[in-house]
């Protein structure tokens, strides 16, 4: 059995998100392409020691994530296929090299986030998007704006589709999220003014559209390096995450609400699991957020010193 036999039947096994599928084509395709015709028992631990190494000019997560996918595809074909005599197919996953002699790269947490000091130059230009000549800058616009005042991930707010945000109630809900969990939240004063001039516009499907085949907007990298350029502000759309986490621990919210805010499991903490938190719970909390939010943009406070929504430029 060939890497390529392996994969396909891999993937023919598995039910992936569209992200994780897009990650193991990318790290066996391209990163280990011209491994695909080997048998997979002619791939050596020496060799995979190699590449790893060979890949790090790549970054250490690249390299580290093209290993483990090839792990699980090998884990796989072990575990499912046999010889005429009955035994695995493969003996020994060689990737187990990288465990073994300690080999994998260091990669250390990600910490960045918008600083107080930034946040102004971010939300200006950001919503200067809507003077950027493209089709979808509107879009990108509202989308990074959601994703810094729900705390979403990227995937997760891409995915939103209008048949789950309910405007009456205030609430949206993420059906698939990464830990598996629906999950369902309440909208912001600020989002929701931001959503229902889009709703109006009649748009169905996905409430953050795109022009590919997936019919979401997938990471929109041009405007995205235009909203850098033009505010000095180094950003990925996971920092956004990690500033409205910051954000909320700042204003001490409880550990448990902000858990639930941002779908994150809280362990074999027993005490969590009496706990039931409703949207209109985490309503609070979650207002109090985006009201900080606001108040760092440094652009929506009236002459009373009272916070507004912001001004979306149609």
């Amino acid at each position: 059995m060939t890497l390529r036999e392996a994969f396909s039947e891999f993937l023919k096994a598995r039910t992936l998100k569209p992200s994780t599928l897009r990650n193991y084509k990318r790290a066996i395709t391209c990163h280990l392409g011209d491994w695909l015709e080997r048998p997979i028992a002619s791939i050596s631990r020496d060799m995979v020691a190699k590449r790893h190494v060979a890949l790090r000019e790549r970054g250490g997560p690249t390299a580290n994530h093209t290993m483990r996918a090839l792990r699980s595809v090998l884990n796989f074909a072990a575990a499912t296929y046999e010889d005429e005599g009955g035994h695995p197919i493969l003996l020994d996953n060689p990737v187990s090299r990288l465990s073994e002699a300690k080999l994998w790269s260091h990669v250390g947490r990600r910490e960045n986030v918008i600083e107080p000091h930034e946040f102004p130059a971010w939300y200006e230009a950001v919503q200067a998007l809507a003077l950027y000549r493209d089709g979808k800058a509107k879009v990108v616009r509202d989308y990074l704006l959601f994703l810094l005042f729900t705390g979403l991930r990227r995937e997760e707010a891409a995915r939103l589709r209008w048949q789950d945000v309910d405007l009456k109630s205030r609430t949206f809900t993420v059906p698939d999220t990464k830990n598996g969990d629906p999950l369902t939240l309440p909208l912001a004063t600020v989002m929701l003014e931001l959503l229902k001039p889009r709703r109006r516009e009649g748009v169905v499907g996905y409430v953050f559209p795109g022009s590919g085949t997936s019919g979401h907007l997938v990471e929109p990298r041009r405007q995205i390096e235009w909203v850098r350029e033009r505010s000095g502000v180094q950003f990925t759309l996971h920092d956004l995450r990690r500033t409205f986490l910051t954000v909320a621990e700042s204003l001490d919210i409880g550990v448990y609400a902000l858990k639930r805010l941002v779908n994150h499991r809280v362990g074999t903490d027993v005490t969590a699991g009496y706990i039931v938190h409703s949207p209109e719970r985490l309503r609070e909390p979650a207002e109090r957020v985006a009201s900080k939010i606001l108040e760092l943009t440094a652009a929506t406070s009236d002459a009373g010193g009272a916070t507004t929504s912001p001004t979306i430029l149609n």
